[in-house]
């Protein structure tokens, strides 16, 4: 039976840092359930789509824009040739973000005192201010059209809460440089939340809903194994998330089933936010 509280189906929906693990989980999904889907990314080689959607790539269904979100005018050129192509978009999720690993070097990661200030403004012009500009171009266009529409900005459990800097300890042990988690994502990501009330108010009377997805983090093969087991440690539901696991979140949030939820958070944190 086809649900229509959840379809997204014909719906045009735009995804940032659709190539990334879990940005490329969000356009499979929808693309799956009918929706046009539009990746915004700085790499949009046809290799990189084509190892990432190898099964999807050709469809008529996707398509993919070469965008800097902390630019501007490459948003809005994107934005431009996607209405040509598709219309305004229903929907945007606003997926892109920069991050430091615990594999990072120590000049990115050491201690607050030292924190370098070019860093902390290139990881807030991309997670932050990227964001803005996203919302602010797509919301106007979204008003203009007099459509309405749905958008979801990813946030992050270090935006709600500080990190657990004794989870990343172990760094320090291995290469006697202590590593600490920087408070750049941190700062960044807790933007986010006022950003979503403020667009949330502000365009409420205009049928666009902004809501903010908290996930945590995504296992991956390639992560520590010490990392993972302390990281593990600290949730209470006993492992890290699969990059699936925010799809239905998603979904809810762009389709029928949330109409009447704006300005909130959605967290999806296997519990770590409740200790």
């Amino acid at each position: 039976m086809n649900d229509q509280l959840f379809s997204v189906e014909e719906k045009i929906v735009v995804v940032t840092g659709g190539l990334g693990q879990i940005g490329a989980e969000f356009v499979q999904e929808l693309h799956g359930r009918g929706a046009k889907v539009a990746v915004f990314a700085r790499d949009v080689s046809e290799a990189k789509v084509k190892e990432v959607f190898e099964d999807i790539h050709g469809s008529d269904r996707l398509a993919f824009f070469s965008v800097d979100i902390t630019k501007k005018p490459t948003i809005e050129e994107a934005l431009d040739s996607l209405e040509s192509l598709w219309g305004v978009p229903d929907a945007l999720i606003n997926n892109a973000g920069l991050d430091t690993q615990p594999s990072a070097p120590p000049e990115v990661s050491g201690p607050f005192e030292e924190f370098p200030v070019e860093i902390f403004r290139e990881v807030v012009d991309v997670n932050l201010t990227g964001t803005f500009l996203m919302v602010q171009a797509v919301g106007s266009r979204m008003r203009r059209a007099g459509k309405g529409g749905s958008i979801v900005n990813v946030g992050s459990i270090y935006g709600m809460v500080s990190p657990v800097q004794d989870i990343y300890a172990y760094r320090g042990e291995e290469t006697g440089v202590p590593f600490v988690k920087p408070v750049a994502y941190s700062a960044a990501k807790s933007g986010i939340y006022n950003l979503t009330r403020y667009c949330a108010t502000y365009w409420g009377r205009h049928g666009i809903r902004v809501n903010t997805l908290t996930p945590s983090g995504v296992g991956r093969e390639t992560q520590d194994a010490k990392f993972q087991a302390n990281y593990t440690s600290r949730m209470p539901i006993g492992r890290m998330a699969d990059a699936s696991e925010y799809n239905g979140s998603v979904v809810f949030l762009i389709s029928q089933a949330s109409t009447y939820m704006t300005g909130a958070n959605l967290i999806v944190d296997g519990g770590w936010t409740a200790w």
